[in-house]
């Protein structure tokens, strides 16, 4: 189901395309290929990576967009099967013109679409970069009170009474705000109102709640296709969001940490021209924020091999 886009502000950059279902934002910058096409963490959108986007388009054609339900595209029902996703930036990549094979660059859940894209339309994908992807090996690596949780789908709805809700929504727009104090208030303004207005933190909270489905997806979708990847493994915390978690959950994330990174070493150990990096000064959320040095050097490798 369809509703009607839930702008706040209009977005400072991109240009809205028609897919099958519904309106989709894209920007592009830069010329040249293969061009790269970032697909954001689960509950973000295109213009969370900003920075990274400009530097990669100094060199070749960059893509940011956003997800239907999210950002600046159409609001729709979520979560939404990784075959939709996937089949919506095939639509919009077409729509807008921009000519494949593409390096895709994959965040948390971004990570889990993007390898499910380059299954589904091997032709189309020349390279990955996957920062601290979602992976669905991650089950058999965590302690089995960790693993719970991506065995079962959710329900934000059902943790979170609205007034909880609300006292979250309001303490993220405030850690992401100092988290991005740096960029241009005409980047960052419009993103923080978009991001965390009601229906927008809603709808974040909502889209990965169907993380054990796109596992079984992922999963018999085949075979990883045989091309360049590289996994950024994040080993450090997120300062910024530190004050968002209690102690023990800092810990317990450390040790899910170093779950994570055995998991990335013995698949990339699978795959040919795979490889996985380390970032031990950087966490899971700002590693494209915090490091975007190591992002990009990651992009130009994987589209020059």
């Amino acid at each position: 189901m369809v509703k009607n886009t839930a702008s706040v502000v209009e977005p400072p950059l991109g240009i809205r395309y028609k897919v099958s279902g519904g309106a989709m934002l894209l920007h592009q910058a830069g010329t040249g290929g293969p061009p790269v096409v970032f697909l954001a963490g689960g509950g973000m959108f295109g213009l969370y990576y900003w920075n990274v986007h400009n530097l990669v388009a100094e060199f070749t054609t960059s893509v940011i967009y956003d997800r239907l339900g999210m950002g600046w595209s159409d609001v729709v029902d979520l979560p939404r099967s990784g075959e939709q996703v996937t089949d919506d930036l095939h639509e919009l990549l077409c729509a807008a013109g921009v000519p494949g094979p593409y390096v895709l660059v994959g965040h948390s859940l971004g990570g889990l679409y993007a390898r499910l894209y380059a299954k589904r339309f091997p032709d189309e994908v020349c390279g990955l970069v996957l920062l601290d992807p979602t992976h669905e090996g991650i089950v058999d690596y965590l302690p089995e009170k960790d693993a719970q949780r991506f065995k079962e789908d959710w329900n934000p709805d059902d943790l979170f009474p609205p007034e909880q809700m609300e006292a979250m929504r309001t303490v993220y727009r405030a850690t992401f705000g100092r988290a991005l104090a740096a960029w241009p208030a005409e980047i960052r303004e419009p993103l923080l109102a978009q991001g965390f207005s009601s229906e927008g933190y809603r709808q974040s909270t909502r889209e990965p709640m169907n993380v054990p489905h796109l596992f079984g997806e992922v999963r018999g979708a085949g075979p990883d296709p045989d091309i360049p990847l590289i996994i950024l493994s994040a080993m450090g915390s997120d300062t910024f969001a530190e004050e968002l978690v209690p102690p023990d959950a800092r810990r317990s994330a450390a040790e899910s940490n170093q779950a994570k990174h055995r998991l990335y070493t013995d698949r990339a150990a699978a795959l040919p021209r795979a490889e996985v990096r380390r970032v031990d000064d950087a966490g899971h959320s700002g590693i494209a924020w915090f490091r975007p040095d190591a992002v990009v050097r990651a992009i130009r490798d994987a589209s020059s091999r």
